[in-house]
């Protein structure tokens, strides 16, 4: 139990430490092509691996160019984690795009044109009633 504790600990403070480089200290130009956020950091039970989820806003270029941007500076995202965050080994660090923003706003988007698009043809939406005559018997 309480390892878990930890490494759930030390996932939200990999995400504070790497939200505040990509905010202030990466100085790669291509970083900050796209709109980054850091959804979610995982953390191996050992301590040794750390996947950072990171979200990009931004064209298909730009998504490509901060990747890139950003896995060029892992070994300094490395180096300055092992400086921030006092472990015995500091984890291999992994980019990882997270698409889950987009898909969610994409599904948002289809609902609100189906809800349009019903709306314009006049058709309600009909929700079908609990049958009271079977409970009541």
């Amino acid at each position: 139990m309480s390892t878990s504790r930890r490494v759930s600990r030390i996932s939200s403070l990999i995400q504070q430490e790497v939200s505040q480089m990509l905010i202030s200290e990466i100085k790669d130009d291509r970083v900050g092509a796209g709109m980054v956020s850091v959804t979610d950091v995982n953390v191996s039970g050992d301590l040794q691996h750390a996947k950072i989820y990171v979200s990009i806003y931004g064209t298909e270029e730009a998504r490509a160019a901060t990747m890139e941007g950003l896995q060029s500076a892992t070994s300094f995202v490395r180096r300055e984690l092992g400086r921030r965050v006092r472990l015995r080994r500091t984890p291999e660090v992994l980019f990882i795009e997270d698409r889950g923003l987009e898909r969610g706003d994409r599904m948002l988007t289809l609902l609100n044109q189906l809800s349009q698009e019903r709306l314009s043809k006049g058709v309600e939406e009909v929700i079908p009633a609990a049958e009271d005559s079977e409970v009541n018997e």
